[in-house]
């Protein structure tokens, strides 16, 4: 069975003034999940699910899904503050949405194969998903708890136009240990890449320290995982307004415990991104780089 490739789509892009996912950033309009659908296509995915808020969903399925038919399978899932396990009602005047892993369950009714999950917003580049596809395929029939995450260097993953925030993990033999979360990561006036640690001391990361730009390899039991994490995370931060249910520290958690592995895969793609609105300029030039060098066809869909 060919794995699904599950795309988080419902972000509010704040830092970037809008909706990144309908931005027209290639040479002929594409978005960049144009290109993460068009390399997840060749590398083999099987279906695509995407994540997003109902309140833009006619604006998306003229914008986007209508491009992809004939190519692969698309579905549509909504992520919506009230969609809650029995039992716990929304606060009122609560508008961030819950957190990655509130919206990886969303998912839970429509994915029932081994699966990869991708920010909607993110280039990770065609390496990334053939060996995450080749990850996946592999897996025996019925796999459960052993799970996979696109290790980035972090030298590959940095803006020019200001500090990051990134995953660094941890890992023994390949497998991870734990993910701490590093904000404030910037290049110093050496291009050297530093970050502050929590007694706000500048640290130094080296170019090829591995970190996670929420590229996960998962098989369904991780859904049954998440909505148990899900009922303890609201048990005791419901009525906190800026609360976030993230992957990361479901995954961390469930390591600690011993109850699932996650290997660590290794890629030389080079992250790119829009956080900034400054960066817009950086990464229209990239496409179009990748369009003059043949990488990408005039007309992928």
């Amino acid at each position: 069975m060919k794995p699904t490739l599950f795309v988080l789509a419902a972000g509010m892009g704040s830092r970037y003034g809008g909706l990144k996912q309908l931005d027209g950033l290639g040479p002929h309009g594409e978005t960049i999940m144009d290109y993460s659908i068009y390399d997840a296509i060749h590398a083999g995915f099987g279906k695509v699910v995407f994540v997003i808020r109902k309140d833009f969903e006619d604006d998306f399925r003229s914008k986007i899904l209508s491009k992809y038919e004939g190519h692969i399978p698309v579905e549509v899932v909504f992520q919506s503050t009230q969609d809650l396990p029995e039992g716990f009602t929304c606060p009122a005047g609560r508008t961030k949405p819950w957190g990655t892993n509130h919206a990886l369950l969303m998912g839970r009714n429509v994915i029932k194969e081994p699966f990869a999950i991708i920010n909607s917003d993110d280039y990770y580049g065609r390496n990334s998903f053939e060996v995450m596809a080749q990850e996946l395929s592999n897996l025996p029939e019925g796999s459960k708890h052993n799970y996979s995450m696109l290790g980035f260097k972090v030298g590959n993953t940095m803006s020019e136009s200001g500090s990051v925030s990134r995953g660094v993990c941890e890992t023994v033999d390949g497998y991870l240990t734990g993910i701490v979360e590093r904000t404030s990561i910037a290049y110093d006036e050496n291009h050297n890449i530093f970050f502050d640690d929590e007694q706000g001391h500048s640290v130094q990361l080296a170019p090829d320290t591995p970190v996670s730009m929420n590229f996960w390899g998962f098989t369904p039991d991780y859904f049954d995982y998440s909505e148990q994490a899900f009922v303890e995370f609201l048990k005791a931060h419901i009525n906190e307004p800026k609360s976030e249910f993230f992957i990361p520290t479901v995954v961390n958690r469930l390591i600690s415990e011993k109850k699932v592995r996650v290997k660590v895969l290794k890629t030389d793609s080079k992250w790119f991104g829009v956080t900034y609105s400054a960066d817009r300029q950086g990464v229209v030039d990239k496409f179009a780089a990748l369009h003059d060098s043949g990488f990408y066809p005039d007309s992928m869909f």
